[in-house]
């Protein structure tokens, strides 16, 4: 496996916009244990698995979160491949923790739109973190995800479901709405890529993002691998996050290192 140098230039990239492209992050052997991971997920999903597609979508959207833990192929390369070294580099972190796994798969001809939105006001964290999307599939620039530079800055937006659009999370008004980045997208930066097996986009937790459906003849199966830098803090909140810890809350007080079987240091190794 060819180590991937981040260069200083990567770093002020992605400090400076909250988003960058890092190719070749997988070795074709990794992609290969990836893929299989996700067909594991797909034949055996967990309580946590949800179609986030509608019942006329030609294609389908499906979605399962946390498997680490009863899939090995995840834990492998959550903890041993170069991905969490190149999120502590990205985000200056002495160390980094993995926060949680997150599977995603659209179908060939799906139409079913992921909206804009931030991922840490569903989370039960503050501080700084980081995602690595990583496609197992060759992924078009008209099929990729969408991110929208500079907004890791924040503020905090408010968070609803996909499908219905509800304020589940934080009470309505008490966060700012996501502007109508669709009514207008040239008034905002947004970052997409041609990615290839392998490649991966880092975003920060705070980073609006969203993706198109996947009008094309393959698949976009995707593992996702998020990360919390040593900032991160426990943030317990009154309703169930999303993903959910059950009882974390009964374990770790807010404002906590997030000290956890469930959130193990993987870099340094």
């Amino acid at each position: 496996m060819t180590q991937i140098t981040v260069s200083p230039e990567t770093v002020r990239t992605y400090q400076r916009e909250g988003v960058v492209l890092v190719r070749g992050v997988l070795s074709p052997a990794e992609v290969a244990a990836a893929a299989g991971a996700i067909e594991t997920v797909l034949a055996s999903p967990s309580s946590l698995a949800q179609v986030a597609s509608g019942p006329t979508d030609p294609g389908s959207f499906t979605e399962d979160f946390r498997r680490w833990n009863d899939v090995p192929a995840i834990a492998d390369l959550a903890t041993l491949s170069q991905v969490p070294r190149i999120a502590a580099e990205l985000m200056g972190s002495p160390t980094v923790r993995l926060y949680h796994d997150h599977v995603l798969v659209k179908e060939g001809g799906t139409t079913q739109r992921t909206p804009w939105h931030q991922d840490q006001p569903y989370y039960n964290v503050d501080g700084r973190g980081v995602s690595a999307w990583i496609p197992v599939d060759p992924i078009p620039e008209a099929g990729c995800l969408e991110l929208v530079a500079t907004t890791h800055r924040g503020p905090w937006l408010m968070p609803r479901t996909f499908m219905a659009g509800e304020a589940k999370w934080f009470p309505e008004g008490t966060l700012e709405e996501l502007p109508d980045i669709e009514h207008d997208r040239d008034a905002f930066s947004i970052r997409r890529y041609e990615m290839e097996p392998g490649d991966a986009i880092y975003f920060d937790f705070l980073t609006v993002h969203g993706a198109p459906g996947f009008p094309f003849s393959g698949r976009r199966r995707v593992l996702s691998l998020r990360y919390l830098s040593e900032s991160a803090r426990h943030a317990p909140r009154r309703w169930r996050t999303s993903p959910p810890f059950d009882g974390m809350d009964l374990e770790l007080p807010a404002g906590a290192v997030l000290e956890h079987p469930l959130f193990p240091v993987v870099w340094p190794r």
